[in-house]
């Protein structure tokens, strides 16, 4: 079987490496936000369209949250980074459990903003046929988007992320990750994981709000952090992009491999 190489793109060229998953509505161009205020010395970032979006829009695949996993281990492989940490937006949330689920050994860190639980997001009666018709129905991609924002939003950015939705995903594959994202639950895979794990959650997202990481995400991990974005819904890269970056980075930057907080007495071997 022919591997796959996930299209990508790389910004800074920082000891610490991590990759940047998008959601289920749009590719990478998720992150653009963001992109001009990252800290590119202290990190490398990759920014990735997963099969069924972006530059990967036309590419095969069982659309999955495991074989999205392995296509990261791999094109982690092939950018020659043994150990990485992961940010991972809503259903890239549910990638990066995946990624700490097969391969902890060489995850550093796991960020999820706004992420679906391991446990997936059961979705039943008229929700269900709200959320399976959007495959095809880009009003119910606007209703989606209005609800997790908390319906504050500016007609014309919604009608902007519908349009960027439309254009970047195709469509049986955006219907084809619901089942992935909504219906597996791999929680009992990352239960106890001692991997450092920050959930970032939109105060005005009554879907994957605070209180519903609070029940899962810090359930499951020890090593669990949640911060709360007052001034944001599902969509924090675009809502307060600067809390995020600050919130996110002070996150990896704690990692005890970083140099720059590698304790005073430690020296060079002579």
């Amino acid at each position: 079987m022919t591997s796959f190489v996930l299209p990508h793109e790389v910004h800074g060229d920082g000891a610490h490496k991590v990759f940047a998953v998008h959601g289920w509505f749009a590719d990478r161009s998720a992150y653009a936000p963001v992109l001009p205020d990252l800290d590119r010395t202290a990190f490398t970032y990759a920014l990735v369209d997963l099969r069924g979006y972006g530059e990967a829009r036309d590419a095969p695949g069982a659309y999955t949250t495991a074989e999205a996993a392995g296509d990261l281990a791999e094109l982690a492989d092939r950018l020659g980074w043994e150990r990485f940490s992961v940010i991972g937006h809503s259903m890239g949330g549910a990638v990066a459990q995946r990624l700490a689920a097969t391969v902890p050994e060489r995850l550093r860190r796991i960020v999820g903003v706004s992420p679906v639980p391991a446990s997936g997001v059961p979705l039943t009666g008229e929700q269900d046929a709200l959320f399976t018709d959007a495959a095809h129905r880009p009003e119910n991609r606007r209703a989606i988007i209005d609800f997790t924002t908390g319906g504050r939003r500016p007609a014309a950015w919604l009608d902007r992320m519908v349009a960027r939705s439309l254009e970047r995903s195709d469509a049986k594959a955006f219907r084809a990750w619901l089942d992935s994202w909504s219906g597996e639950d791999f929680h009992a895979a990352v239960e106890g994981s001692e991997i450092p794990a920050l959930a970032v959650a939109g105060e005005l997202d009554p879907a994957l709000s605070p209180e519903v990481m609070r029940q899962t995400w810090m359930s499951w991990y020890p090593r669990a952090e949640l911060v709360a974005l007052p001034s944001a819904g599902h969509y924090a890269m675009d809502e307060c992009p600067l809390d995020l970056v600050r919130v996110v980075e002070d996150f990896l930057r704690a990692d005890a491999e970083d140099p720059a907080i590698a304790p005073a007495d430690e020296s060079e071997p002579a």
